[in-house]
């Protein structure tokens, strides 16, 4: 166990999940489902017995150091990596992974978004533990699957080689397809969903960016000796300043000839917008999600997210989202939720301070 690492990206804005998730105060601080904790402390949590605390890894945008710092006050200073600049998620991991190897370079790490919902804990903890067994043994790439159950644009989709092998071989990574090839995908049956949740070993992730971005894997070990110094902060901000912006996807995992996956059902979902809120959270009698102090009327397939100290009234919606959150109410069609990016594009040039 104390070769296991976790690196946690908690760096995005989620856009998509505007008014709630904002840049000063993105979704992942949040305590979405209401369980007293938010979505970065649960996924901290779940990671218990898995690896030791102190190999716990936050990587974050340096605007978001003390919201980090507030809600997990038992983090060491080594452990928290603070990005300049958004670069997207290659050189996050990158950064986390390089580090991570001058210290042990015997580390298998997993990586993971802050801001995912694992309903079957237990049973993600399981899958965790299979590829961290196969990471051990072999120089491979990682990434956990799930039972695609509608043809999604916005997931990358694994094909794999169907045999009885527990960790399978990745044949193609296609990310975020058209929605013709996404049918395709599912009809085909061997396609699963990039659940965004990686496990390597230290030697194989830099093996694979020294191949295929091999301008990051330049950069991270001209710098591997400021890492745990005072040296390091400035060295990351000349650093980034040369990273291009690319995700781990694009960048290594669509490319590589080694990624393996494991087929999971842990209750899965990204969280990424309203209408995957509303697929797992439970509903009333006429399959309303409601939170709030909301009186309904000839109202259905909705989901209602307002302050508590507001009382809403609404009468003779069908298929919408309805959300206000600090000074912003969103009114929006459900199957239309894709358009939020554009409403808030729209939102900034008439008000800045609401984004």
């Amino acid at each position: 166990m104390k070769d296991t690492y976790v690196v946690i990206m908690a760096g995005g804005v989620g856009t998509r999940f505007w008014p709630f998730s904002r840049t000063s105060y993105p979704k992942q601080f949040h305590d979405v489902l209401g369980t007293g904790k938010s979505l970065l402390q649960q996924t901290v949590e779940r990671f218990e017995g898995i690896c030791p605390y102190e190999n716990i890894y936050i990587v974050t945008s340096h605007e978001y150091k003390n919201l980090v710092k507030q809600q997990l006050p038992a983090l060491g200073h080594d452990q928290l990596l603070l990005e300049p600049h958004r670069r997207n998620t290659a050189p996050c991991v990158a950064y986390a992974s390089y580090k991570i190897a001058t210290q042990n370079p015997n580390a298998n790490i997993i990586v993971a978004p802050a801001d995912h919902i694992i309903l079957k804990e237990e049973l993600f903890r399981d899958t965790i533990r299979i590829a961290l067994a196969a990471t051990r043994q072999e120089d491979i790439l990682v990434t956990l699957g799930i039972q695609p159950s509608r043809p999604d644009t916005g997931y990358g989709y694994i094909q794999y080689i169907p045999d009885k092998r527990t960790v399978k071989k990745v044949k193609t990574f296609t990310e975020k397809p058209q929605l013709e090839m996404a049918i395709q995908f599912l009809e085909s049956g061997d396609f699963v969903w990039n659940a965004g949740i990686f496990v390597w070993n230290a030697q194989a992730i830099r093996q694979a960016v020294k191949k295929h971005l091999p301008e990051i894997a330049e950069i991270f070990e001209e710098g591997a000796h400021t890492f745990f110094t005072d040296q390091e902060t400035p060295f990351i901000h000349k650093a980034y300043s040369h990273c291009g912006s690319i995700s781990i996807d694009n960048g290594i995992m669509e490319k590589a000839d080694n990624v393996h996956v494991v087929l999971s059902d842990f209750g899965w979902s990204d969280l990424g917008t309203w209408k995957s809120l509303y697929e797992i959270s439970t509903r009333d009698e006429n399959d309303n999600v409601v939170e709030g102090k909301v009186v309904l009327q000839n109202t259905n397939n909705c989901i209602i997210k307002t302050p508590s100290d507001k009382l809403v009234v609404i009468n003779g919606l069908e298929g919408f989202i309805v959300a206000e959150y600090d000074g912003v109410l969103l009114i929006c069609r459900k199957d239309e939720e894709q358009k939020v990016k554009e409403l808030v594009s729209e939102a900034k040039h008439l008000d800045p301070k609401y984004i």
